[in-house]
């Protein structure tokens, strides 16, 4: 029965040795991963801020983008939205002010809204409760009326 033990004591020893080259090579992936996704994030800033020269990149084609983006949305990843190549490739316009201030000029001006349940309802008698302005006065009278 002296070979039970030792099987045993060599299968554990198995065992931990593919655990530990497991978690090496998870480690590695996790590392290699977070290393790619940081390029990209710097990649997407420097799109985002038309930090890109014309002449130094290639477009990547409307197809792989977009058999790229169904892959993320698949698997649940994030897929950012990004503006097609033309328009990031192309110089930025500065807004003119005159338009802006056409634009403000346009807005609808929208009254800011009381939330819910934080006006007085009249009681009974029809009167509202002395507003005292204490956020945390849980009288009768408050709540009733």
């Amino acid at each position: 029965m002296t070979g039970i033990p030792e099987s045993t004591a060599r299968f554990r020893a198995d065992v931990d040795a593919a655990v530990t080259r497991a978690t090496r090579a998870a480690a590695a992936a996790g590392a290699r991963t977070a290393a790619q996704r940081e390029r990209n994030r710097e990649l997407a800033e420097r799109a985002r801020g038309r930090e890109v020269r014309p002449g130094a990149h290639e477009a990547t084609s409307a197809d792989v983008r977009r058999v790229a983006a169904g892959f993320r949305e698949h698997r649940g990843l994030p897929v950012e939205r990004l503006p097609a190549a033309a328009e990031l490739l192309a110089p930025e316009l500065p807004a003119p002010e005159k338009s802006r201030e056409q634009t403000d000029a346009n807005a609808n001006p929208v009254a800011p809204t009381t939330p819910l349940g934080s006006r007085a309802v009249a009681g009974p008698s029809g009167q509202l409760p002395p507003d005292t302005g204490d956020d945390e006065d849980f009288s009768q009278a408050r709540i009733l009326y």
